[in-house]
């Protein structure tokens, strides 16, 4: 467990797609068990019992670290918290703007490695992800957020509500998300 001052030393960096190797995501553990998760009925989130496990094969961890460089090196951003040289956290925001009234950018990825968290290191990388996408001229992040409780806790306690205006393609990429958004 870190203390505050151990989490705020923690090495937040803005990455390039050349510093994203291809073994970036490997020791990550991105282990979730689902018991419970949220469902959207109108505009309101109801509880249902639903038990699944997410978890990322090496399929997975390849096919995400050739988008997170991709990302990179088309103009967004990701940023990674390293804790001895060992990535313990990551953000990745789209570079490509949309929304009609506000100028919003995806936050296609947040994690945190699971035996990492609890400790304070996801509000301070969605704290930097924020002020991230704020200097790339967004308004709002956009989050299609995985449906579990506890990530679903997290996402309010950081401000995020339900999105006011849905993406159709990131809602289809997986309908159970939850749609949300944030002011940065």
């Amino acid at each position: 467990m870190l203390t505050n001052g151990e989490v705020k030393k923690l090495e937040m960096l803005i990455l390039t797609g050349k510093e994203i190797s291809d073994d970036f995501l490997v020791g990550f553990n991105r282990y979730q068990q689902t018991t419970k998760v949220y469902v959207q009925e109108s505009r309101v989130f109801v509880e249902q019992q639903d038990t699944f496990i997410d978890d990322w094969d090496i399929q997975q961890r390849s096919k995400i670290t050739e988008h997170l460089r991709r990302t990179a090196d088309d103009g967004g951003a990701v940023i990674s918290i390293m804790k001895g040289g060992k990535l313990v956290g990551f953000s990745c925001i789209e570079p490509e703007p949309f929304g009609t009234s506000d100028r919003y950018l995806e936050l296609s990825y947040i994690h945190v490695s699971a035996d990492c968290r609890g400790q304070g290191i996801g509000e301070k990388l969605f704290s930097r992800t924020k002020e991230i996408a704020k200097r790339m001229g967004a308004t709002k992040l956009y989050i299609g957020a995985h449906p579990s409780v506890e990530t679903q806790h997290f996402y309010k306690k950081m401000g995020c509500v339900p999105a006011k205006e849905i993406h159709p393609a990131i809602y289809a990429r997986e309908p159970r998300d939850l749609q949300l958004e944030v002011i940065v």
